[in-house]
């Protein structure tokens, strides 16, 4: 059941996105080889609590942090530790607050220090197909429209796009329907309407589209070992168009 949002949840739902990409925001300038993963996940978890929000994913089906930190060939759900980041890495962060009831989520990889031109491409596309995608993200449209739109972006620029895992409905609950894959043909789904709101978020691959999960249980990472990078953000549909509650500037 796909649950629409009145005027007063979206208010709340704009708070949540706000320390989401407050939080996002505030690493585009201090991620920098030598930092740990943990130590990036401190920072974070600090700064969401500090504005009177929850951490939306720690201790959310037994995950033990506040954000996902996902490095190189890592796609999802990576557990930050020791880890110590180098130079010419590239890192995800997924991030997720709660407050007044209601989650935001949203997602970006950054570089560490100096690297490839593949690598600045990849994040480059990835972020270009999101905003692909909610070029269709209006009223009267299909929610396929937004999928094969971010795929055909990533594929014409040579990438893949990963389909294990995918977008969802977001509100009271950090996963609600309806699922938002990145990837298929347009025109089906449900129809998009005022007050619907999604989490929207590529995840694309320089190699193939396959995953596998580490022992660990939750850590994505692609099969062939190729780089990948993910963009993500909580957007409400509106009569005016899309509003993206995460993208703080």
């Amino acid at each position: 059941m796909i649950h629409i949002k009145n005027s007063q949840e979206i208010d709340c739902m704009r708070e949540a996105g706000r320390i989401v990409g407050e939080t996002l925001l505030m690493f585009k300038g201090i991620i920098k080889p030598g930092m740990t993963t943990a130590d990036i996940d401190k920072i974070a978890e600090e700064f969401i609590t500090k504005q009177g929000a929850k951490p939306s994913f720690k201790g959310y089906g037994g995950f033990p942090a506040t954000l996902c930190v996902s490095v190189n060939d890592e796609v999802v759900h990576g557990i930050p530790g020791n880890r110590v980041l180098q130079d010419g890495d590239i890192v995800t962060l997924d991030c997720g607050a709660y407050v007044n009831g209601f989650h935001g989520d949203a997602a970006r990889t950054y570089p560490v220090g100096s690297i490839s031109e593949e690598a600045s491409k990849l994040i480059r596309v990835t972020e270009e197909s999101f905003f692909k995608g909610i070029e269709n993200a209006v009223i009267g449209k299909r929610l396929t429209d937004i999928s094969h739109a971010i795929q055909t972006h990533v594929e014409t620029n040579g990438f893949s796009v990963v389909r294990d895992f995918v977008g969802h409905g977001i509100g009271k609950s950090l996963h609600e329907d309806p699922e938002v894959p990145n990837f298929g043909r347009p025109g089906r789904g449900p129809k998009l309407v005022e007050g619907m709101v999604l989490a929207i978020e590529p995840m694309v691959n320089i190699g193939k589209f396959h995953v596998v999960t580490k022992a660990d249980g939750w850590t994505v990472v692609t099969a062939d070992k190729s780089l990948s990078a993910q963009y993500e953000n909580t957007v409400v549909i509106l009569p005016e168009g899309p509003e993206i509650l995460t993208l703080i500037k």
